[in-house]
């Protein structure tokens, strides 16, 4: 697997300031493609992977921001590698966006439920695959159309089946009134941009609210931020 697995040319070059990004497909031809698409692009492809165990150990090896990950490889299931990742790489686990073939709501719901921010299907075309990952290294999900209303009706439903919400106002009495602010909307499905239009702040402060949200409550991502939202009622109008 030397051959399709080498990172593409002229990515190390770029290496100093470019988006680390690494690939994970079983399909050879498909994953250089991605690859080399990424790297025209100006990212960092600092490497890539055929199957589950080699993708663990290479994102270990690599460190890189954002991992683009198949499903279904040989192995070791994609929604396990996500897993393994955030169990091994502690705070510097890469962020997750799934390019899989499936659109089925199993597939999704088990790969968020793994770690993973964003998902898109393989349809998707160059650019909006480019946008998907730079969005993703910002922490934003980001899902092919009509998938991120699927796993926020799942984890109202989990939230619904579990115990009694807790007051708004108890749920996060270390935030402050704007991070508060922040995560109701965040919960709510919009993204950064809606929220900084909506509170006429900047796209950067959303970011820095989320994170230090994230910091305060000792959560590792924004699929934790959601169901944190969502189980103590932050979503309620």
């Amino acid at each position: 697997m030397s051959g399709t697995d080498a990172t593409p040319a002229g990515s190390a070059a770029r290496a100093g300031t470019a988006l680390r990004v690494m690939v994970v497909d079983d399909h050879p031809m498909w994953r250089d493609a991605v690859a080399r698409d990424l790297a025209a692009a100006g990212l960092d492809v600092v490497a890539t992977a055929g199957d589950g165990p080699q993708a663990v150990r290479r994102a270990l090896a690599t460190r890189p921001e954002v991992l683009v990950l198949d499903l279904n490889l040989p192995g070791l299931p994609g929604a396990e590698v996500c897993r393994r990742l955030a169990g091994a790489a502690g705070g510097t686990a890469p962020k997750v966006l799934v390019l899989s073939a499936s659109g089925e709501q199993a597939d999704v719901l088990e790969a968020v439920k793994a770690g993973a921010t964003g998902y898109l299907v393989k349809s998707a075309g160059a650019a909006e695959l480019l946008d998907a990952v730079r969005r993703t290294a910002a922490g934003e999900p980001v899902f092919t159309p009509g998938l991120a209303g699927l796993v926020l009706g799942e984890f109202r439903r989990l939230a619904s089946a579990g115990p009694r919400p807790a007051p708004a106002r108890e749920a996060a009495p270390q935030l402050t009134e704007r991070e508060t602010e922040v995560l109701r909307l965040v919960a709510k499905g919009l993204t950064y941009r809606q929220i900084a239009e909506r509170l006429v702040i900047s796209h950067r402060t959303v970011q820095n609210h989320v994170q230090n949200t994230l910091g305060k409550l000792q959560l590792h991502n924004r699929v934790e931020l959601v169901r944190f939202a969502i189980e103590r009622g932050l979503t309620a109008d």
